[in-house]
């Protein structure tokens, strides 16, 4: 989710970066593995036509493997495996003393960490599982955590002192999103977060984040147990991170088909990795490139544009010219028939898979970048259902932006990238990965250590073809998708 606005005014300070990394485990909100942990109850079937529908109108709604061996690996300390390195969405996050789990929405378009806090019955602190268990969600507590502090309005990280009664009132916060009535109030707080190395070391740091009273919208809808902003700004947790010494200024991401994954702060990537600069041409706080021309098929198309990497969004949305450029060669080489418009479909290229269709024969997508370097989506398609059954497609997962002057590229064209932001270094780097590393951690307690996850299902095959296999989890959605914005 893309957030504008004023908690840039929420400084606090680069600090000199220090070598570490941390990682943890991520699930994405339509995965099997949260929807075993949450329940799947009005959750729509993964690869079915109606999950990919939503993920797009969520989009809408929001629009606005090798490691370095110098580089120590940590994770939270509530123990999530990092058995792979795959699909970024939520990760279990520790807060506090005595430590709480909280299942967290990760975002890189916005810049504030939130937790759902003191909040009444605007909180969802419970989902129904597929087994009809409850599962009870974590509300934060500051009065029930020893070391949480409150932030107060004479803080240099209170953006809204024009609000408070007197200079050591709690510091409020407010974000509206542009989803109608959706929005996060609360006010500012210190607390820890607890990290551990792969060897059990602790690394805790205090972070300043969002008690969120009162959450409105769509946050009622999807029961989002916090969200966690990743954009290029002092209040965000990578920052504060380097300031409390325990990551370097970089954080790594690894997208996988499987809806799993982790995310490594500390990670400056490795030698042989791929890089671009990072523009700011869109904002300083987003992960914006310039994509100097790209290929589709053996078409070749020059041209110079800024996108945003943003793993808050399903698929990839491109401005015009660009999304015609790009869509038109496709559908070119595609030997398959299209499907018939009169289909309710979120993609406007759309193919029947038959007994013929074979994903070789699709054209390639590629970009490259400025400086040089190629970008290789790996596969450009998803694969699902029609609503009745009858029939299986695949469509060109690509949309066409028209509620911004800037593209995305959306986690589906992130999918098998171990994509590298370099905060300091103002670069993004990526390198093919299969995001199947595997580490293992285990929690040094159990306290704060959330309902165990599911393993992560097969892919569903595709009987017509054994070329095309469904990308259900390769482009699923962030928790909320929509511009936040802070409103003075």
């Amino acid at each position: 989710m893309f957030q504008f606005g004023f908690l840039c005014a929420m400084s606090l300070g680069l600090a000199s970066s220090v070598s570490g990394s941390l990682s943890f485990e991520i699930h994405h909100r339509f995965s099997e593995q949260v929807k075993t942990v949450l329940g799947g109850h009005g959750l729509p079937e993964m690869g079915s036509l109606d999950y990919y529908k939503a993920l797009v109108h969520r989009d809408r709604g929001r629009q606005l493997t090798s490691n370095n061996n110098n580089q120590t690996t940590i994770s939270f300390a509530q123990g999530n495996s990092t058995e792979e390195i795959s699909f970024l969405h939520y990760a279990n996050v520790t807060i506090g003393t005595p430590a709480q789990w909280f299942l967290v929405a990760l975002d890189t378009g916005s810049d504030l960490f939130w937790l759902p806090c003191n909040c009444n019955s605007t909180c969802v602190r419970s989902m129904e599982t597929d087994q009809g268990e409850r599962i009870k969600l974590n509300i934060y507590n500051p009065s029930k955590s020893k070391s949480s502090s409150k932030v107060t309005c004479n803080s240099t990280l209170c953006a809204l002192r024009n609000r408070c009664i007197s200079p050591v009132s709690d510091c409020p916060y407010r974000i509206r999103y542009l989803s109608p009535g959706s929005k996060s109030t609360g006010v500012l707080v210190e607390d820890v977060i607890h990290m551990s190395t792969e060897e059990g070391e602790a690394r805790d740091a205090r972070i300043t984040f969002g008690c969120s009273e009162s959450q409105l919208g769509l946050f009622k809808e999807v029961a989002v147990n916090g969200i966690m902003g990743l954009a290029i700004a002092d209040i965000a947790v990578p920052n504060m991170l380097v300031k409390a010494g325990v990551a370097s200024d970089s954080f790594s991401m690894c997208f996988g088909p499987n809806g799993k994954g982790t995310i490594s702060f500390g990670d400056k990537g490795s030698s042989d990795q791929l890089e671009t600069p990072l523009s700011g041409t869109i904002s300083p706080m987003f992960y914006d490139v310039s994509i100097t021309k790209f290929k589709v098929g053996k078409v070749t198309v020059d041209t110079e544009f800024t996108a945003t990497f943003d793993s808050g969004t399903a698929v990839t949305w491109l401005i015009e010219p660009y999304y015609t450029a790009l869509t038109t060669n496709f559908h070119l080489s595609v030997p398959d028939r299209r499907l018939s418009k009169s289909v309710d479909s979120p993609f406007e290229f759309c193919y029947i898979i038959t007994s013929t269709s074979d994903e070789d024969k699709l054209p390639s997508v590629s970009f490259e970048m400025k400086g040089g370097a190629a970008y290789d989506v790996f596969s450009p398609i998803l694969v699902f259902d029609t609503s009745d059954g009858s029939f299986q497609v695949y469509c060109l997962a690509v949309l066409k932006q028209v509620n911004a002057d800037f593209s995305i590229i959306g986690q589906n064209f992130m999918t098998n990238y171990r994509i590298v932001h370099d905060r300091e270094r103002r670069i993004l780097g990526w390198k093919k990965s299969n995001c199947n590393d595997t580490n293992g951690f285990t929690g040094p307690t159990a306290l704060a250590k959330p309902p165990s996850l599911a393993p992560t299902s097969s892919p569903r095959t595709i009987n017509l073809s054994s070329r095309l296999n469904p990308l259900a989890a390769a482009s699923s959605l962030f928790i909320i998708c929509f511009i936040s914005f802070v409103s003075l």
